[in-house]
C-alpha cells in the first residue's frame, strides 16, 4: 500500500491509512463479484474485459436498483446549511434536511466552484489544473511528433522532483507518462511560474553521467567505422537519435573512431541532460484532474468527516487528493467511498 500511496502528490497519508481498509484488489473483488470480468495489462493497469467503462455504469446501476437507494437526476443543490448540526439542502426550492450528507461532487476548476462549501466554513485548497502536457511552440523537437522515448527521466530546472518513464513528443511539445506525472507533482509550482519553465529531459534513463559516457564510448569503440546515425545507444528511436546529434553539431556521417573525447563529452550531456523551454500547458479542457479542493486539514482523516460539521462526509477529488495517470484517481475515490459509505451507515 505503501508503494501506491506515493502516486499521490497530494493526500498520500490520507490515502495510505485508506488503502488498508480498501484497496485495489478490494476494488477488484467488489466488481467481480458482480459480474464485471477484469483484465491486467502488461504495465499493471486493470480494465474490464469489455474495453467499455459502460461495463462499470451498468454494474452501479444495477447495484443501486438492489439497494433500493433512490438516484435523483436534474436535481442541482442550490445550498447547504447546517442547523443544529443537522444538514439541510436546498433542492429546486424545496429545503430537506438528513442525518448525514456525503459530499463526492469531485474536483471543480476554478474557486468559484466549491463557494457552496466555503459558505459552510469549509477550509478549500485553491484549484490548480494537474496532468497535463507541455507546451514548447516553435521548438525543433515538434518535428518529431509521434516519436516515443520509452525510459526516460524528466525534471524540472529549480525543483528537486524528478520522474520516470515514457515521453510522447507531440506537435504541441511533449506529453507521455513521465511529463504527465511530472505536471502532477510539480502542479502547483508549475502555476505560480505561468506554465513556464526548464524542462530537463535524460533521454536514457540512466542517472549517473559516467555510465552514460562508458556506455558511449563502449559503443564507439566496438564500431569505429560504423557511421555515428547508424549506432542507435540506448535503442533509441531513429529519428530521436539523428535530432540530438544535429543538436550536439555532429555529423549523422562521422566515423565513430573520429568522434573524441570532446564529442563524447557533447553526447553523454544531451542525452542526459538535454533541455527544452516550456511555455504553457494543454488547454483547461483537456486535463484530467485538478489539485486543490477540500483542505485535508478541515476532515477527519480515519473517517472522512467534516471537523466542523461532524454529519458531512467526504471522498473523492472534492478533496485536496490527487493522483498521477494510470487509475489512482479512480482508485482514490472508490477508497474515501468506501470508507465514507460504511462509517456513515454504521454511525
Amino acid at each position: 500500500m505503501t508503494e501506491v500511496a506515493k502516486a499521490y502528490p497530494r493526500g498520500s497519508k490520507l490515502l495510505k491509512k485508506a488503502l488498508r481498509v480498501f484497496n485495489t484488489t478490494d476494488t477488484q473483488t467488489w466488481y467481480e463479484k458482480r459480474g464485471v470480468e477484469l483484465k491486467t495489462e502488461a504495465d499493471g493497469r486493470v480494465f474490464p474485459v469489455s474495453n467499455s467503462s459502460q461495463s462499470i455504469i451498468d454494474c452501479l446501476m444495477r447495484e443501486i436498483d438492489l439497494s433500493d437507494v433512490q438516484l435523483k437526476l436534474k436535481h442541482p443543490i442550490d445550498e447547504i446549511n447546517v442547523v443544529d448540526d443537522r444538514p439541510f439542502l436546498k433542492i429546486q426550492d424545496a429545503t430537506v434536511g438528513y442525518d448525514k450528507i456525503i459530499i463526492a461532487t469531485g474536483g471543480h476548476p476554478k474557486l468559484s466552484g466549491f463557494d457552496w462549501l466555503q459558505k459552510l466554513q469549509l477550509d478549500i485548497v485553491p484549484p490548480v489544473p494537474s496532468l497535463f502536457t507541455f507546451n514548447m511552440p516553435n521548438n525543433s523537437i515538434t518535428q518529431l511528433m509521434g516519436v516515443v522515448a520509452e525510459s526516460t527521466i524528466v525534471s524540472i530546472q529549480g525543483l528537486k522532483k524528478k520522474v520516470s518513464g515514457p515521453l510522447l513528443i507531440t506537435h504541441w511539445g511533449m506529453s507521455g507518462p513521465a511529463v504527465l506525472k511530472l505536471s502532477a507533482f510539480a502542479a502547483r509550482d508549475l502555476a505560480e511560474r505561468e506554465y513556464r519553465c526548464q524542462l530537463q529531459v535524460n533521454w536514457v534513463g540512466e542517472s549517473r553521467h559516467d555510465l552514460v559516457f562508458e556506455e558511449l564510448q563502449g559503443l564507439l569503440a566496438a564500431s569505429p567505422k560504423k557511421k555515428l546515425s547508424s549506432i542507435k545507444p540506448y535503442r533509441l528511436p531513429t529519428r530521436l537519435w539523428s535530432y540530438l546529434l544535429e543538436k550536439t553539431d555532429l555529423s549523422l556521417t562521422k566515423p565513430c573512431q573520429e568522434v573524441g573525447k570532446k564529442g563524447l563529452n557533447k553526447l553523454t550531456s544531451i542525452l542526459s541532460n538535454d533541455v527544452y523551454e516550456v511555455r504553457g500547458k494543454t488547454t483547461f479542457k483537456e486535463e484530467f484532474v485538478t489539485c486543490g479542493g477540500v483542505s485535508l486539514s478541515s476532515i477527519y482523516h480515519d473517517t472522512l468527516q467534516s471537523k466542523s460539521h461532524p454529519a458531512i462526509y467526504f471522498a473523492g477529488e472534492v478533496l485536496d487528493i490527487d493522483g498521477i495517470t494510470g487509475g489512482y484517481n479512480f482508485q482514490a475515490a472508490w477508497s474515501t467511498g468506501y470508507i465514507a459509505g460504511q462509517l456513515l451507515d454504521r454511525n
